[in-house]
């Protein structure tokens, strides 16, 4: 039966009942909680606790909350979920205040005269369905990075449109990804089992914090930590969460991480060091590294002396080498600012090759590959958005290729560098601009029309995640708890289905509701018979898939991987040193996540600006990692506001002085710096922005079309103002034991027992 506008308009405000278990009102907060009308949850007498997925950062971790009187109150891991096993970041947390945010769009809003004014969402509708048959064709539909249903239906939608879905993440894993195919031969992203290994070598990437899957590797990390003979080396240019937990610390020169791994490669070929059945000769083609010799490339890899223990360069890489292949199984692995110079595909293969010399790929202790999808057509992977693609929309839409813009629960306005100019091409008379956003953001403020979407909490969906734990993997998301009575969301993919049916382009989308689709699969998956969930009815096999927070098979692995031939050699002929812009100066900066705001996607939330950073302590602010040493030779003490100037435009940060800071090498957080939207997220005071990516130039990794994040300098200008950081390290520095030189402690922090 089509879903008309009548019945989708009925049944959009309520959740599924029987999946939550609360009644839904339409009186006010007290009437709700009314002894008459009390919530099933509270007549029980008991909590209840519902299995969903959190959607507070891209791994999507599986989650249990505690809902008493119709109210979630508590988050937590979901101890079955195989991808988390229990565990949740601090980000999860905040997801309790997304739900009950002061500043949540109440209902659908459209631009008059300059102005966003309420207006009902029959007249929402009208327009967005006016603007689809107006300047539908060749739409750009924007999303964060999705899998699973949600994914496909927005790939479809702007399929039927003639147009494009892009997923926007600010620090793109394009380069990551590209590694990963050229390397093992593979769409999906890898897992590490880093549980069982023996060495660990993580380069650039901060994986106990940011990058990509955090909580499960930290998961992964303490098992490591338990055998006494584990040793983690980690190569980084910034002193890192990842690199404060490793045994040592390897300050490298800004892009010069994949010349250390093929350094590393040379000595293990050439020594004979490789596992056994490793054929050398196969993956070097025949063809020499000894351009890449320890003796060649050493000397520019800038380790200071203090790690050197009086060994020369080429010693040391010698040594590290015979150690990461005799003492296995070791694991070779990288991303972030490794992955975001110019020469970050470069980069990238040369560490993750290293895995085939010492026989970890697939294997235990090493690294995992990823089956597809349990489903047929349900994507496992994430179309996301290159800078080459984001280049090519701006000039679609400066162009009058594309005239209509929908944008659900992302940020690109602020979340790509200024300089690309997507805000003021948004901004032309002739483009449209749809926002599907529960909040006030830089995008959804300069938004045509705002159709608020329900978080997470409120919503169905489901997640493959990536990456998976080595088998097949398929998480639900069911509401847990029903809208408040003063707001009046809408689910984003039930808008999608419903107006692809009212306006004829519902081939590929059969579904009248993002329900109906989880449940078309559920069934599917029941006629399947194996995985973890049992039934002996297509509806209890549903139940209790919403009850376990998902399926998944152990059964169905990934693949393996044979390595292809002169791998070694390609990747050899790629090498380039890393090209960095910006400006005159010997400063290097490396912008990265923010442990709890992300790219900024949480800074509305209290809770995430509020926890502290886990090295710094700073709360609430943008600060600047710089040496110790470095900042007191420029005159500088901590809470001192600098301007931090690049060729494209300048930000203000207060000086955190780090004694673990590299002198050539200045630290930024993302997150901040937001100038519209909730009052907890923009700036709250004068201060310039203080959004780092606004200082990065276009440049591209050469090879994947990424965004080259990690290629430019700075310079750093006192402004002679200070004031307090908001810190909870109090009055005395950070600073190893027994050591009392800022310079110092640089010199020896990479040493053994850190």
């Amino acid at each position: 039966m089509k879903l008309t506008r009548r019945n989708f308009l009925a049944w959009a405000g309520l959740s599924a009942i029987g999946a939550v278990a609360c009644d839904v009102f339409q009186d006010s907060e007290l009437g709700t909680q009314s002894p008459v009308q009390l919530p099933e949850d509270l007549v029980k007498g008991r909590d209840n606790w519902y299995s969903t997925l959190c959607r507070q950062c891209p791994s999507n971790e599986g989650i249990l909350v505690r809902v008493m009187e119709g109210r979630a109150k508590k988050v937590q891991g979901n101890p079955l979920y195989p991808v988390n096993l229990g565990k949740q970041s601090a980000r999860c947390d905040g997801g309790l205040q997304a739900l009950y945010h002061p500043d949540r769009i109440a209902g659908p809003m459209r631009r008059v005269n300059g102005q966003l004014e309420p207006i009902e969402w029959s007249t929402a509708l009208d327009w967005l369905k006016h603007y689809l048959n107006d300047r539908g064709d060749g739409l750009a539909l924007i999303t964060q990075p999705q899998r699973g249903h949600l994914g496909m239906i927005a790939g479809r939608f702007a399929e039927a449109f003639g147009g494009r879905h892009l997923g926007f993440e600010a620090l793109d894993q394009g380069t990551y990804r590209a590694a990963v195919k050229n390397v093992f031969g593979q769409d999906l992203l890898p897992d590490f089992d880093l549980g069982n290994a023996n060495r660990i070598l993580s380069f650039g990437a901060d994986f106990l914090s940011t990058w990509v899957s955090p909580t499960r590797w930290s998961v992964g990390y303490g098992q490591f930590r338990d055998h006494l003979e584990g040793i983690h080396i980690h190569v980084d240019p910034r002193f890192s969460l990842t690199a404060a937990n490793a045994d040592r610390w390897l300050p490298i020169q800004p892009g010069m991480e994949g010349y250390l791994a093929l350094s590393m490669a040379q000595v293990i070929v050439s020594e004979g060091l490789q596992a056994p059945g490793v054929d050398t000769n196969a993956l070097t083609g025949g063809a020499s590294l000894n351009s890449f010799s320890p003796e060649q490339v050493g000397p520019s890899l800038g380790l200071p002396e203090g790690i050197l223990h009086g060994k020369s360069p080429a010693e040391f890489v010698r040594d590290l080498a015979r150690d990461f292949a005799q003492n296995g199984p070791s694991i070779a692995f990288g991303g972030d600012s490794a992955a975001a110079h110019t020469n970050g595909l470069f980069n990238l293969e040369a560490i993750y090759a290293l895995n085939y010399l010492v026989g970890s790929v697939g294997q235990k202790g090493g690294v995992k590959f990823n089956p597809g999808s349990p489903l047929p057509d349900l994507p496992a992977s994430a179309q996301v958005g290159t800078l080459s693609d984001w280049a090519g929309l701006v000039d679609d839409l400066r162009g009058g290729g594309t005239r209509l813009v929908l944008v659900h629960q992302a940020d690109p306005v602020h979340g790509l560098p200024a300089s690309l100019g997507l805000r003021s091409a948004m901004a032309q008379q002739d483009v449209i601009l749809v926002s599907f956003s529960s909040f006030l953001d830089e995008t959804s403020s300069v938004a045509d029309l705002i159709l608020p979407d329900r978080v997470y909490l409120e919503d169905w969906g489901d997640d493959i995640p990536e990456p998976g734990p080595g088998y097949q993997v398929l998480g639900m998301q069911q509401p847990v708890v029903n809208p408040l009575s003063d707001l009046d969301p809408r689910s984003f993919p039930d808008i999608l289905l419903s107006l692809s049916q009212e306006l004829g382009r519902d081939g590929n989308l059969p579904w009248t509701s993002m329900q109906g689709a989880l449940r078309a699969s559920s069934d599917a998956l029941f006629a399947m018979d194996r995985g973890s969930v049992s039934g002996a009815t297509a509806d209890e096999f549903w139940n209790n898939l919403l009850r376990q927070g998902g399926w998944w098979d152990q059964s169905e692995i990934g693949p393996s991987v044979r390595a292809p031939d002169g791998l070694l050699s390609r990747i050899a002929a790629k090498g380039a040193a890393p090209d960095y812009s910006g400006v005159a100066s010997d400063f290097h900066l490396v912008p990265f996540a923010h442990n709890t705001l992300l790219d900024g996607r949480n800074a509305h939330l209290p809770w995430a600006q509020a926890a502290p950073d886990p090295l710094t302590t700073v709360t609430w602010q943008t600060w600047v990692d710089i040496s110790e040493a470095r900042a007191r030779q420029m005159g500088l003490r901590e809470g001192d506001i600098v301007r931090i100037e690049s060729s494209r435009d300048v930000i203000m940060a207060l000086v955190y002085l780090n004694p673990a800071m590299p002198p050539n090498v200045v630290g930024v957080p993302l997150g901040q710096g937001r100038q519209s939207g909730s009052g907890y997220a923009s700036d709250r005071d004068s201060r310039e922005s203080s959004n780092v990516l606004g200082l990065l130039d276009l440049r591209e990794v050469d090879g994947s079309g990424g965004l080259a994040w990690a290629s430019h300098r700075v310079r750093v200008v006192p402004t002679g103002q200070s004031m307090r950081i908001s810190k909870f390290e109090g009055s005395y520095p950070a600073r190893e034991i027994g050591l009392t030189s800022g310079e110092e402690v640089f010199k020896t922090v990479g040493g053994a027992g850190h």
